[in-house]
């Protein structure tokens, strides 16, 4: 059971460019987590408690000149700044409450508001889901543990490329600084 007052619930990228079949790096995976994110960010809303969506959001000209980090050379250009693909996707309700996150890096916190937010609200645990989650999901993660968050991966509430992906991102949690959990066993309770 999760503290509403004390938690959120935190959507990592569930955008056209990545859930959409019509998105540049759409996983069937990942249009499967649709489903079982809705349940959780609508029991999420039910109970009083935070949501944070994040949207990874490109600028055409964002890596160029970079010495190192180039997500373009690695995935191609995907989720352009104003792009179908940049969006979230049309199944999820973003309520006028929720807070959008708009991330340049695999990593939500990196030069974003979002750890600012959450301490002005205080939260100190955060239910995760999204996709990919072997990369911004669990990047994301653990920014979060590291900045004495709590971080919790809803297991069947995320998407991936491969099935060898999903299970090295829960591990790997699980392993060095989170915890996992199922949709099944969130619940919400203000008592606790």
């Amino acid at each position: 059971m999760y503290d509403p007052t004390r938690t959120a619930v935190v959507v990592v990228d569930m955008q056209n460019g990545f859930c959409h079949p019509d998105g540049s790096l759409h996983a069937e995976a990942s249009e499967a987590a649709i489903e079982p994110v809705g349940t959780l960010v609508d029991r999420a809303h039910e109970a009083g408690a935070s949501v944070v969506f994040t949207r990874d959001v490109h600028p055409p000209e964002q890596f160029e000149g970079n010495h190192y980090y180039d997500e373009f050379e690695r995935w191609g250009e995907h989720v352009l700044e104003g792009s179908f693909e940049a969006e979230i996707v049309d199944d999820l309700d973003v309520q006028p409450g929720d807070h959008v996150v708009t991330k340049h890096t695999y990593d939500a916190f990196y030069r974003t508001d979002l750890e600012g937010h959450l301490d002005a609200h205080g939260i100190c645990d955060l239910l995760i889901c999204g996709t990919l989650a072997n990369v911004c999901v669990l990047h994301t993660a653990g920014s979060a543990g590291l900045r004495d968050y709590r971080p919790i991966l809803v297991t069947d509430a995320m998407g991936y490329l491969t099935e060898d992906h999903h299970e090295y991102a829960i591990d790997h949690a699980d392993w060095l600084f989170g915890e996992t959990t199922t949709l099944d066993a969130v619940t919400f309770d203000p008592d606790r």
